[in-house]
């Protein structure tokens, strides 16, 4: 597929401000919180490939916001899922392991996974089989929280900076149940540093690194990512787009 990006857009504190207030409402208002998410990747994908008649694979797919995002723009979207009861896979996707894609290789134009790295045993394998995936020229968005991040224990944080397993504790004597995501069996200790490697390596598989950023913070903060120890901190949640080549 040929790719015609669109202009690059400046990425400034007045987005962090309205994406971070949005997250402020995930779970009272989640429709707000997805659409300002999904509306924004769109954006950052449209600068590297046309997505009008792309074949848009999601790996890990959740809020139905993202298909009508993708839908909107004119893609041929597959929502794809290891949980037959998340909604966009309900409604005609495909239910799958990440690790082992049911598609031959090189099928897709972008390859979208926003929020699932956190969530697999085997994220660098993970991310290999997404970008076998995609045909050459193809885009990989990759996003997620990293362990140390303000929410890197998702609805235990941040008392997962004092333990992961503690946090847990706490959260179930609080609510009276653990918590959804339980450290080390459905959330795992991902850090800046893996994401990054693993997009070194595809420089020298051929492919092309294009960006590198902390998904929220303004354009700007790219800085801080070369500097170990604060970047697993102050990141909150890593956006990897490479493409194949």
């Amino acid at each position: 597929m040929t790719s015609r990006p669109r202009a690059a857009t400046r990425r400034g504190l007045g987005r962090s401000v309205r994406l971070f207030r949005a997250f402020l409402v995930e779970q009272s208002d989640p429709h707000r919180f997805y659409s300002a998410l999904a509306d924004d990747s769109i954006a950052i994908l449209a600068e590297h490939i046309d997505l009008d008649g792309a074949r848009v694979l999601d790996v890990g797919a959740g809020p139905s916001e993202f298909a009508d995002a993708f839908l909107a723009a004119g893609a041929h979207y597959v929502p794809l899922d290891a949980d037959a009861s998340v909604p966009s896979v309900r409604d005609g996707g495909v239910v799958a392991d990440a690790e082992h894609l049911p598609f031959a290789p090189r099928t897709f134009d972008v390859v979208f996974s926003s929020n699932l790295w956190e969530h697999v045993r085997r994220p660098e394998a993970v991310a290999d089989s997404l970008l076998d995936a995609l045909a050459p020229g193809g885009v990989l968005f990759l996003a997620y929280t990293n362990w140390l991040s303000p929410w890197g224990g998702h609805e235990t944080s941040p008392w997962h900076w004092l333990g992961g397993e503690r946090a847990a504790r706490r959260y179930e004597r609080r609510h009276g149940h653990p918590p959804k995501n339980l450290v080390d069996e459905g959330l795992f200790r991902v850090s800046v540093a893996q994401g990054l490697a693993w997009a070194r390596s595809v420089e020298q598989r051929g492919g092309e690194l294009i960006d590198a950023r902390p998904r929220y913070w303004p354009d700007a903060a790219r800085a801080v990512l070369r500097v170990p120890g604060l970047r697993e901190i102050v990141t909150w949640n890593l956006l990897v787009l490479v493409r194949r080549g």
